[in-house]
């Protein structure tokens, strides 16, 4: 199966009631844990490179196994830049044969970012890529990108309603008290806020920062609208974690794949475990 664009899986998850995971893949492993826990939950699924991604592993070696994962399963697979934050990087995706594009222009004005995003939308529609932007700021740090919690602010529902009016946007990433990386507490989301947006604005919404939101939390986003969740930590630490374990049982041990296999399996389970969260499992 070839790759699909983001839009056409969020359209018919919010028509479904239901969220689709969204998975950062950073090697081959991860890649393979993806596909793997997609089709054996029998859910559509989307592959994210972040630009940390992109630039350790390579964007043609990132686009290839993506490729080749999608070509092995029978559930729809997307290949979607997460965080891009300029027009010249989005549009090497796109010549790459990324699915789908996210143009973050959200440290920008408003008028700024409505104009960046538009300029993508353009472009991106034009060759069947689908955009997701991101308004207000998500705190935390994503590989190059850090927002200190000081400079994060909620996403407004009024500027959302004339944003997406005026970009055209297929998804949006809102702020609504998550963060990127590991949470020093329990986030609290303003489910109000996210309420009153999906009032608002009717295309699907992105929730960034989801490793560590509570399942109850995740869920309650889900049912107000959330259409897309973006997991990353969650998957680091499995995989990390499961790791170190082999390393301390075998510390002799000097072949990477009895390393790095045990290590994809601890990632296929946690990415099984999001996807029944998201609602998506039997929805391919």
């Amino acid at each position: 199966m070839s790759l699909v664009p983001v839009s056409t899986l969020l359209q018919e998850a919010q028509a479904g009631g239901y969220a689709v995971g969204a998975f950062n893949c950073n090697n081959m492993e991860i890649v393979q844990a993806i596909a793997a826990a997609a089709e054996a939950e029998k859910a559509p699924v989307i592959m994210q490179a972040s630009q940390g991604a992109i630039k350790y592993a390579g964007i043609e070696y990132i686009t290839a196994m993506a490729n080749v994962a999608a070509a092995m399963v029978s559930v729809p697979v997307a290949l979607h830049l997460d965080h891009g934050t300029s027009f010249e990087q989005v549009m090497r995706c796109i010549r790459s044969g990324f699915s789908s594009v996210m143009i973050d222009g959200s440290k920008h004005s408003l008028k700024d970012n409505i104009a960046l995003t538009r300029r993508v939308v353009e472009v991106a529609r034009a060759v069947g890529v689908s955009v997701e932007a991101e308004l207000g700021k998500i705190g935390g740090t994503e590989d190059d990108i850090h927002v200190n919690a000081a400079d994060a602010f909620f996403t407004d529902p009024e500027e959302a309603r004339v944003f997406v009016r005026e970009t055209e946007v297929d998804a949006l990433a809102i702020a609504i008290g998550t963060a990127h990386g590991r949470y020093k507490g329990e986030p609290k989301l303003d489910f109000a806020r996210l309420e009153k947006i999906r009032s608002l604005v009717n295309i699907p919404i992105v929730l960034h920062g989801s490793s560590g939101v509570p399942e109850e939390a995740v869920r309650e986003a889900i049912r107000l609208g959330v259409c897309k969740v973006n997991i990353d930590t969650n998957i680091r630490e499995a995989f990390v974690d499961r790791c170190r374990e082999v390393i301390d049982e075998y510390p002799d041990e000097i072949d990477p794949r009895k390393i790095l296999g045990p290590a994809r399996e601890a990632a296929v389970e946690l990415i099984r475990e999001k996807i029944r969260i998201f609602g998506s499992s039997g929805k391919a």
